[in-house]
C-alpha cells in the first residue's frame, strides 16, 4: 500500500497564518490537537478519513509552523474558536465535523457552542465541557490535584525546565497520565522537532496562561472559573450530535469530567476505553477511527433528537 499523499498548506486567516496538513475530498473534518502537539497527532486518523473527506489537521497558533502571536492575550478562546471557523471558511465551506483532542477539544466545544451552524459533527477525545470542568476544578479534590501541573505551565520557568536536555520534560509528558503509548524513534524526532520551532513551546504553554480554567488558588480564582458556571444555559449548550471517547486511565483528565454532560448536549455518545489513557489516539489508533467511523455513518433524525447511552469497552 502506498504512502498517504499529505499536503502541506497555508493559511492567512483571523490575523495569524496557520499550517496545516490536508488529504482527500468531500466534506471537511477538521481534526484539532492539543498541548503538547501539532498536526501530526492525527497522522493515522488523516490517512483513515481523506478516503471519503477532505481531512484537515492543522498546526494551532503557537504551534510548529503556524505564527506565534507573542501576547498572552492572543490565545483567549474566543481567538482559536475564530481561527477555526476562519480555516473552514479559507477551506471553501460552511459546515464540518470536528474531532478534536485536550486543548484542541476545549476549542471545538466553544466552537460549536458559539457557531452552531458552523458544526455538523462533533468529536470529543478526553477533554472536558467548559462547564463540567470549571465545576470540576472548584468542588472535586480529585480533580483539583491533577491538574496542578497547570499552574507549573502559568509559571515564567516552565519553559526552561519543560526544553531542558532536549526536551526531556515534555517528553516525560507523553509518557505520563497513565500512558501506553509506545512512541517510536522516528515519531520522537518528530515531536523535538515541532517543540523546536522559535517560540512554539511558549505558545503552547500562553493557552494555560490565558486561560481561566486552572485549580484555583485565591478567591479570584475561583470568580473567575465560576463565571464561567454562571453563564446563561443556552450559551454553553451544544446542538450538534456529539461523540465523546475517553481513556479513563487518564490521570490529568478524571472521569467526573463526564458526569452530567447530558445537561448540556442533546445528542451524545459516550464511549468509556477503560485500558485507554489520555493519549488514546496513539495508543489504540484503529479502536479510535472505528468509533469515529461509526459515529459519522450513524444517521441523526436532526440536532435535537435524544441523548444516546454511553458504551464501555471491556
Amino acid at each position: 500500500m502506498s504512502e498517504p499523499k499529505f499536503q502541506s498548506q497555508y493559511a492567512d486567516v483571523n490575523g495569524v497564518r496557520l499550517h496545516y496538513v490536508s488529504i482527500g475530498h468531500g466534506k471537511l473534518i477538521l481534526f484539532v490537537h492539543g498541548f503538547p502537539e501539532f498536526w501530526g497527532a492525527w497522522e493515522n486518523q488523516l490517512a483513515e478519513f481523506g478516503r471519503d473527506y477532505q481531512a484537515v489537521a492543522l498546526d494551532m497558533r503557537g504551534y510548529n509552523l503556524s505564527s506565534k502571536p507573542e501576547d498572552v492575550e492572543d490565545y483567549h478562546v474566543g481567538h482559536l474558536v475564530d481561527d477555526l471557523r476562519a480555516l473552514a471558511e479559507h477551506l471553501g465551506h460552511k459546515k464540518m465535523t470536528l474531532v478534536a483532542h485536550d486543548w484542541g477539544g476545549a476549542v471545538a466545544w466553544s466552537t460549536a457552542m458559539r457557531y452552531p451552524d458552523w458544526v455538523e459533527k462533533l468529536v470529543i477525545i478526553n477533554a472536558p465541557h467548559p462547564a463540567i470542568f470549571a465545576r470540576e476544578l472548584l468542588r472535586n479534590p480529585e480533580q483539583q490535584a491533577a491538574s496542578q501541573y497547570m499552574l507549573f505551565f502559568r509559571s515564567p520557568e516552565a519553559e526552561q525546565v519543560l526544553s531542558t536536555n532536549n526536551h526531556a520534560g515534555l517528553l516525560d509528558m507523553l509518557i505520563r497520565f497513565g500512558s501506553n503509548w509506545d512512541m517510536d524513534e522516528v515519531t520522537r524526532q518528530k515531536y523535538i522537532e515541532a517543540w523546536s520551532q522559535p517560540g512554539a513551546l511558549t505558545g503552547g504553554l500562553n493557552y494555560y496562561r490565558a486561560s481561566p480554567m486552572y485549580p484555583p488558588t485565591a478567591p479570584q480564582d475561583e470568580e473567575k472559573i465560576n463565571s464561567i458556571l454562571n453563564l446563561p444555559h443556552e450559551m454553553l449548550a451544544v446542538q450538534a450530535p456529539t461523540l465523546v471517547i475517553w481513556g479513563e486511565k487518564d490521570q490529568a483528565l478524571l472521569t467526573g469530567n463526564l458526569d452530567g454532560l447530558e445537561m448540556y448536549v442533546k445528542n451524545l455518545t459516550v464511549h468509556r476505553i477503560p485500558d485507554g489513557s489520555h493519549w488514546i489516539i496513539h495508543e489504540q489508533p484503529e479502536r479510535v477511527n472505528a468509533l469515529i467511523r461509526e459515529f459519522l455513518n450513524k444517521p441523526f433524525k436532526g440536532q435535537n433528537s435524544e441523548v444516546q447511552g454511553q458504551t464501555n469497552d471491556k
